[in-house]
């Protein structure tokens, strides 16, 4: 082995262990906790006391501010999922398949959220809590779809074989999330088309934007701290089972 590949492959085992991994992240989490919380009391004070009234929406547009980051997280741990189900089909990466689990019921809060208050946003926006058109039929689909994620999960005592089955199956759901994300482009729906990521440039008035980009931050942030969170403890609970199965080998013979 060359000197200079030692660094690399040192730093991919750090990476690849799940107990290295909980070693070096644990620190980080009181740190990601406070950020989260500064961000957020930030992001409330622009949103409740620094942001004007819509001209059509008055005061109703604020639960933007919790609804955009609820949608934007629900189809980005969806893809996080994805990446990590690649890694444990194809790479056969160790944290692949806990990383799964512990996003599942994460993507699920966030996907309610956004459900919810897209359904508080809409009643005297559009006049209706809810409407079959193509943005929110999918959405309500990728929530059944973490659903199934988690009732699969649950299905199989031996997690080794119910990462392959799982992994399968959020790759096959992830077909929706593009669904999602065109739905206003290819079908007449109530959702207006984008207004923030354009080539134009966002549409939205900066009075807005700041306290919309610094509660996205807030909300991806606390995803990263209890995410984090949820993979110590995923990590440590197989680590208990374990530990208790070797132990009723030992007095079994």
């Amino acid at each position: 082995m060359s000197i200079e590949s030692t660094p690399k492959q040192s730093w991919w085992n750090r990476m690849a262990h799940p107990g290295q991994f909980v070693a070096w992240t644990t620190p980080l989490l009181w740190p990601l906790a406070i950020l989260t919380l500064c961000l957020f009391i930030l992001g409330l004070w622009f949103a409740l006391f620094n942001s004007p009234e819509d001209y059509q929406m008055g005061d109703t547009v604020r639960i933007m501010y919790v609804h955009v980051p609820s949608a934007w997280l629900s189809q980005f741990i969806y893809v996080a999922m994805s990446a990590s189900a690649l890694g444990t089909l194809v790479w056969r990466h160790p944290l692949a398949d806990v990383s799964m689990k512990a996003a599942a019921p994460l993507g699920a809060l966030f996907t309610t959220l956004a459900l919810y208050t897209g359904a508080l946003w809409g009643r005297p926006t559009w006049g209706t809590f809810w409407e079959w058109d193509g943005r929110m039929t999918s959405t309500l689909v990728l929530l059944f779809i973490y659903l199934g994620i988690i009732a699969l999960w649950r299905a199989f005592d031996d997690q080794l074989r119910a990462a392959r089955i799982v992994a399968i199956f959020t790759l096959v759901g992830a077909l929706n999330i593009p669904i999602i994300k065109f739905s206003v482009d290819w079908w007449s729906t109530l959702h207006q088309p984008a207004s923030v990521f354009r080539p134009d440039g966002p549409t939205m008035p900066l009075s807005l934007l700041t306290p919309l980009f610094i509660m996205l931050f807030a909300f991806t942030f606390l995803f990263i701290t209890l995410y984090l969170k949820a993979i110590h403890t995923e990590v440590k609970r197989r680590r208990v089972t374990t530990l208790q199965r070797r132990a009723a080998q030992k007095e079994a013979s």
